[in-house]
C-alpha cells in the first residue's frame, strides 16, 4: 500500500502562482511513477503531469506545458507541482497519483491516489 497526503491547494487570483506537494509513505513510495491530475465537477479527471520514478521521463498535459513543472525529491518522498500563469480554468481539486502500471497519461494506469486538494482561480 501507498498513502498520498497533498497539500498547497487555495485561492489565488489569475496570473498568480501555486505549489503542490504531495508526500508519500508505504511501500517503495520512492521508487515508482507518480502524477498529478485534476478534476471539476463530473466524471472526468484529467491528466496533468507525471514523473517516472528518478525524473528521467517526464510528461504534460498541452494545457498545461510551460506553466506548470513537475519535480520530486525521493529523499523526502514528495512530488511536488509548481504551478505559475494560472488561468481560471485551472480551477479543479488536483489530486496526486502513484505507482502507474502502463501510460502514466491514463487514469487507469495508476494504482493508488490521495484525497485531492482544491485550486481556485479567481478571474
Amino acid at each position: 500500500q501507498v498513502q498520498l497526503d497533498e497539500s498547497g491547494g487555495g485561492l489565488v487570483q489569475a496570473g498568480g502562482s501555486l505549489r503542490l506537494s504531495c508526500a508519500a509513505s508505504g511501500r517503495t513510495s520512492g521508487s515508482i511513477g507518480m502524477g498529478w491530475f485534476r478534476q471539476v465537477p463530473g466524471p472526468e479527471r484529467e491528466f496533468v503531469a507525471a514523473i517516472s520514478w528518478n525524473g528521467a521521463v517526464i510528461y504534460y498535459a498541452d494545457s498545461v506545458k510551460g506553466r506548470f513543472t513537475i519535480s520530486r525529491d525521493n529523499a523526502k518522498n514528495t512530488v511536488s507541482l509548481q504551478m505559475d500563469s494560472l488561468k481560471p480554468e485551472d480551477t479543479a481539486v488536483y489530486y496526486c497519483a502513484a505507482e502507474a502500471g502502463g501510460d502514466m497519461r491514463r487514469r487507469g494506469s495508476w494504482n493508488y491516489w490521495g484525497q485531492g486538494t482544491q485550486v481556485t482561480v479567481s478571474s
